[in-house]
């Protein structure tokens, strides 16, 4: 699979414990209900020019 987008880059995460803790904690329960192995993936909204955050 290839995704790509203008609008969105992948999350910088690392040092977030918590946010990685609940992105697990969500893949884990996704799996239990689905039965297959689950990976999610963070992406964050690039700001264009002007825009506020």
């Amino acid at each position: 699979m290839d995704i790509h987008s203008n609008e969105y880059k992948i999350a910088a995460l690392n040092g977030n414990e918590g946010t990685l803790k609940a992105i697990e904690d969500a893949e884990t329960k996704i799996a239990e209900l689905t039965g297959k192995e689950i990976t999610l993936i963070a992406y964050e909204k690039e700001q264009t020019q002007g825009e506020m955050p």
